[in-house]
């Protein structure tokens, strides 16, 4: 029999949630166009209560949500998990806010503006859930219809 660390609060996982947003780089990215799924790693950055991604616009991926469309995000490993389902949609380099660009560049060490091939992908959380062990099962959900619980 597993011990599992005692399953932490809402508030106690919302702030690890965003810890992990604003910490971690890399993420698996899924999204589908006529039933056919796509999971790919990107790096990102969490901007603004979104996560903000770069692809080539040639991919499965920037195809699936053009011009608008539904990605899954997993943040972390099998044992901390940050799982977001939210609207996605691809933006032009230059319509980027001038901020957000600087601050995925700066995170990032690279700066895909300028460059035609690339796009940004901007996904806006409609749930987000966080959990470690099974005995954080119950109370995963933290975001709702895009408004964090309390």
């Amino acid at each position: 029999m597993t011990n599992f660390a005692p399953a932490r609060s809402r508030t106690q996982r919302r702030q690890d949630a965003l810890d992990r947003l604003t910490g971690d780089r890399d993420a698996w990215v899924a999204t589908a166009s006529r039933g056919v799924p796509t999971l790919v790693p990107l790096w990102f950055l969490w901007d603004r209560g979104a996560l903000l991604m770069c692809t080539q616009r040639d991919t499965a991926t920037a195809r699936n949500l053009t011009p608008r469309g539904e990605a899954v995000v997993t943040v972390g490993h099998a044992t901390d998990v940050v799982h977001i389902a939210g609207s996605a949609e691809t933006v032009e380099g230059d319509a980027v806010a001038p901020a957000s660009a600087e601050a995925f560049s700066t995170k990032l060490g690279w700066d895909p503006r300028g460059n035609a091939q690339w796009v940004f992908l901007r996904i806006t959380p409609r749930t987000v859930k966080a959990w470690r062990e099974e005995n954080e099962q119950r109370g995963r959900l933290l975001m709702r219809d895009g408004r964090w619980l309390e």
